[in-house]
C-alpha cells in the first residue's frame, strides 16, 4: 500500500496571496509578511491614528475575557475616583509598583504628609478608607525600670518627634490661609441702603384746581371718608379689571376710602 501525503496549500514567495482582513479562519499557511501586511485601498488622510485603529464598537475594541466581578468594579471606581487602576496586561502578584498602574500615577505618587508620618497613596482604593497601614513610630529606648533615673516607660519620645511647637513655614502658610478665610466670613459688610423712588404715570399730579390726584372724590354719592359700613352692600356681579404682575406683588387700597389701587412690590412702586 501506497500512502500520498501532501502538505498544505503554500503561497508563491514572490507574488503573495491577498488575504481577507476580515477573516477569522485560513485554511493554508500564509507567511508571517502576509498575515501582518498593511491593508490595501483608499486611505482617509483626515483620520487620525486612533479613529483608523482597528475596532468593533464605537469606543474601540472589545474582547471577551473572564474577570473577577468584584475586582472589575473595584478597579473601575477606583479609576473614576482617583484617576488610575491595575494595568491588566501587568503581572502584579509579584510588584506593586508605578509601573503596574495606568492613569495618573503621578498624582498617586504624590506623598500625604502630616505632623506625625507620611504615607503614599499609590494602591490606595475606593473600598480602603484610609491609607494602608505602616509600622508603627518606634520610640526611644527608655531603659530598665530599676533605674529610676533613666527609666522614661511610656512617656519616651518618638524617634522622629520634633520638641518645637512652632509650626514650619508650610504649616504657617495654611494656617495664615485659614485664618483669612475665618476673618472674611465674620466680617459683616454694610450694605447701601436701597434708595426708595416711585413712577408717577399719568400727567399731571395735580388737577386745575390744585388737587391731588390721591384727592378723595366727593361727588360719587357716597361719604369716603367715613369709616362706616354702608347700609347696601352688595357681592360683585361681573369681574372689571384684574391686576396681574409677577411674584410677590400685592394690592393694597391707598388711600383709606380705595379711590386708588397702586400695584405695590418689593423693588419699586407704580
Amino acid at each position: 500500500k501506497t500512502c500520498q501525503v501532501s502538505s498544505p496549500q503554500q503561497e508563491a514567495v514572490e507574488t503573495g496571496v491577498h488575504l481577507d482582513p476580515s477573516l477569522k479562519e485560513v485554511t493554508y499557511n500564509p507567511t508571517y509578511e502576509t498575515m501582518f501586511a498593511p491593508e490595501f485601498g483608499p486611505v482617509n488622510p483626515y483620520r487620525s491614528q486612533q479613529m483608523a485603529a482597528p475596532r468593533n464598537m464605537l469606543s474601540g475594541y472589545a474582547e471577551p475575557a473572564h474577570v473577577n466581578d468584584f475586582m472589575f468594579e473595584q478597579q473601575r471606581r477606583t479609576f473614576s475616583t482617583f484617576g488610575y487602576a491595575l494595568d491588566p496586561s501587568v503581572d502584579t502578584t509579584s510588584q506593586n509598583s508605578s509601573n503596574s498602574y495606568i492613569g495618573a500615577v503621578d498624582e498617586a505618587e504624590k506623598k500625604k504628609c502630616n505632623s506625625f508620618s507620611c504615607v503614599s497613596l499609590l494602591g490606595l482604593t475606593v473600598f480602603e478608607v484610609g491609607p494602608k497601614k505602616h509600622d508603627k513610630r518606634k520610640k526611644v529606648q527608655g531603659g530598665e525600670s530599676d533605674d529610676i533615673d533613666n527609666y522614661l516607660g511610656p512617656w519616651a519620645k518618638y524617634v522622629d518627634e520634633k520638641d518645637g511647637a512652632k509650626p514650619s513655614e508650610e504649616e504657617q502658610k495654611e494656617l495664615d490661609e485659614i485664618t483669612a478665610k475665618r476673618q472674611k466670613k465674620g466680617r459683616n459688610e454694610e450694605e447701601a441702603p436701597a434708595e426708595e423712588k416711585t413712577i408717577l404715570h399719568v400727567k399731571d399730579a395735580y388737577d386745575y384746581q390744585g388737587r391731588s390726584y390721591l384727592h378723595v372724590p366727593q361727588d360719587v354719592g357716597i361719604n369716603l371718608r367715613t369709616a362706616d359700613i354702608p347700609d347696601k352692600c352688595y357681592l360683585p356681579k361681573k369681574q372689571i379689571h384684574v391686576w396681574t404682575g409677577h411674584t410677590k406683588v400685592s394690592c393694597q387700597w391707598t388711600p383709606s376710602d380705595s379711590s386708588v389701587c397702586p400695584r405695590i412690590c418689593p423693588r419699586s412702586y407704580s
